[in-house]
């Protein structure tokens, strides 16, 4: 090992570059913005979806539809997956919102609907936002009943 061979370790140095520091350092003069225009000067900030000047993307393509705001989406539940928990003894006899949401079924705020997909056996009380007829139907057949939020 001589004096010529050292070196930091790696990762130990984070040298940044100073701009704008004078010639010798490599960045000094336009300090790395190249000459003239908007792109050089202080305080530039380009606005979002701007394409210098061309006819922007979002303006080109067509718009046609309609999207109802006030639309409420909810998360299917399906008479399959109950009688999943209930094989597996995730659930026993009674089934809400909290309980999935402690499942991670769901999110805090997220809404759920009741499908009859698949069937099920076991009576459950189950508690939710919305629910097909014949899920009804094929709940209070197994013996359980549903409740609405």
């Amino acid at each position: 090992m001589k004096l010529s061979n050292l070196k930091p370790a790696k990762g130990s140095t984070h040298k940044q570059i100073r701009v704008g520091r004078g010639e010798g350092s490599k960045k000094g003069g336009t300090s790395g913005r190249g000459h003239k225009g908007a792109k050089s000067r202080s305080g530039y900030s380009r606005k979002a979806g701007y394409e210098g000047g061309q006819m922007p993307l979002y303006r080109r393509v067509p718009k046609f539809g309609f999207t109802n705001v006030n639309r409420v989406e909810y998360t299917p539940l399906n008479l399959a997956t109950l009688q999943a928990w209930v094989d597996k003894g995730v659930i026993k006899d009674y089934v809400d919102t909290d309980m999935l949401y402690e499942m991670k079924f769901i999110s805090k705020n997220e809404k759920v609907k009741l499908l009859a997909k698949g069937e099920l056996n076991a009576p459950l009380t189950v508690k939710v936002h919305k629910a097909s007829k014949k899920a009804v139907e094929a709940v209070e057949k197994a013996g359980g009943k549903v409740e609405f939020i």
